[in-house]
């Protein structure tokens, strides 16, 4: 249990990065995530084939799999048009609805009583959104494109918990990824022609952080939160990824400057989630929320 909850925050941390590097990559959203699955794709296949850890799979096994890469890569086309369309902080508070949807989410895809304290928790969270959303009229297209990341992110954390009791972390992972670059890759061309941009290519400095992104930020990120979901519930596993918020915008202050853009209802939303999370940690604590 305790070395879930650790493995669980590291990767709470990395994914703290992913806004920042998404603001600091100049290409369009579409280009970032295309380029961050191509090159996590291929790291994992070569790091796995010199592993021996990577096992091939029946058709019957790998459309699961990959419908639920497809939906990872939809969440993080929303989320980095979040942070383009906003900032960082936006970005990753709307992330926190995650949440809300798990615990609606869940309930209906696994067949299990709704719970009334996962909802509860989850309002705080919804509380914090709509006081950002109704005052911050400015970043309201971001904010949406945030809500549909959200959406995406707790349907992946669902479907990803039941593939897991069957398939390992690293098979699961490599189809995942592969599949929705696969996917991606198809769409390109459509996306393109709807939403041209003037470099196709990645700059120097683009490329430095696309490979950290790429590897700290989602190879060694979702292994560790795939490891975590084999101890701890879905809903707690995305309501601790709501303190993603908090290291982003830490680093959105200080990198961006982001705190001279945001105004008193941010910070009250904020609150809003912080105190989510640690009400929800407290049940942890107490072994109430263990799948």
């Amino acid at each position: 249990m305790k070395k879930a909850l650790l493995q669980l925050h590291l990767s709470v941390f990395l994914a703290g990065f992913t806004g920042i590097l998404g603001k600091l990559i100049s290409l369009n959203e579409g280009l970032l995530v295309w380029y961050r699955l191509m090159i996590t794709s291929v790291s994992l296949l070569i790091l796995f084939r010199i592993q021996g850890s990577l096992k091939k799979l029946p058709w019957k096994d790998i459309l699961p799999i990959g419908s639920t890469g497809v939906i990872v890569a939809l969440h993080w086309l929303f989320f980095y048009g979040s942070i383009k369309y906003s900032n960082v902080s936006i970005g990753v508070v709307c992330f926190s609805l995650t949440s809300l949807f798990t615990a609606i989410f869940d309930p209906l895809i696994n067949r299990r009583r709704f719970d009334i304290r996962e909802m509860l928790l989850s309002m705080l969270t919804l509380l914090g959104i709509l006081l950002i959303f109704h005052f911050d009229t400015q970043y309201r297209t971001g904010i949406i494109l945030g809500i549909i990341s959200a959406m995406f992110a707790a349907l992946f954390t669902v479907f990803n918990k039941r593939l897991i009791k069957r398939f390992d972390t690293y098979n699961i992972t490599f189809y995942e990824l592969s599949t929705g670059f696969v996917v991606l890759t198809l769409l390109m061309p459509a996306y393109l022609y709807t939403f041209p941009t003037a470099s196709l290519l990645p700059s120097s400095m683009d490329l430095i952080y696309l490979l950290i992104l790429s590897w700290c930020c989602t190879i060694m990120m979702y292994l560790l939160a795939m490891n975590a979901l084999k101890k701890i519930s879905p809903f707690t596993v995305n309501l601790c990824f709501n303190l993603e918020p908090v290291y982003s915008i830490i680093l959105a202050f200080v990198i961006f400057h982001e705190n001279k853009l945001l105004n008193n209802a941010f910070y009250a939303g904020l609150a809003c989630i912080i105190l989510s999370v640690g009400l929800q940690m407290l049940r942890v604590a107490r072994g109430k929320a263990l799948a």
